[in-house]
């Protein structure tokens, strides 16, 4: 599997992508590593480097980096938390599946929970500057994303995705708020 490949087809046309997706192995341990490893880099670095090198402009004190060590050691947790972000999203996904008509299959809410994810990881390139923090809004796009694979991947009813997607979406948010929140508290770092 090509990460970049994949991450593209995602974006332009998850429907399409799906239908081959559903095909494939959902083996955990090759996800983590052939594409998880590869994408949750993204925020990451370039979280590193807008704290790090570029910081922040504040009014009356000019621009203000963290340390290189809460810089370091956040990036690590960010990246860390990445994929137990997914592994939690996966377990939700695969505990509400019945809940909404679909089917539980771990390995199917797996590779939904990473593939719709794919959107968060690409917007966080604009962690770079500060005065484009705001368009990681951008990784909303997952919502949609997950909504088009839930009748491929637990097999639930077109009429009930909907709900369904909301539901795993607000525990997505939270799940990313926490790890967030906690990065900037232990690190003074934005997180993930």
């Amino acid at each position: 599997m090509n990460p970049a490949r994949r991450a593209r087809a995602m974006l332009f046309d998850p429907r399409a992508e799906w239908a081959w997706i559903e095909k494939e192995s959902g083996d955990p341990a090759y996800l983590l590593s052939r594409y998880v490893a590869v994408l949750a880099l993204i925020p990451a670095v370039f979280g590193f480097i807008g704290t790090n090198i570029i910081g922040t402009m504040v009014a009356g004190t000019g621009p203000v980096r963290a340390s290189l060590f809460d810089g370091g050691f956040g990036a690590i947790f960010g990246y860390v938390m990445a994929f137990a972000i997914v592994l939690a999203l996966a377990a939700i996904i695969d505990l509400f599946a019945p809940w909404f008509g679909g089917q539980r299959d771990f390995d199917a809410a797996f590779k939904l929970a990473i593939y719709s994810y794919t959107p968060v990881w690409l917007a966080g390139i604009f962690l770079l500057l500060p005065g484009l923090r705001f368009l990681i809004l951008l990784g909303f796009y997952g919502a949609y994303v997950l909504l088009s694979g839930l009748p491929y991947l637990m097999k639930a009813p077109a009429q009930r995705s909907y709900l369904y997607a909301l539901v795993v979406v607000v525990c997505a948010c939270a799940l990313t708020l926490v790890a967030a929140a906690a990065q900037s508290a232990v690190f003074g770092t934005p997180g993930p």
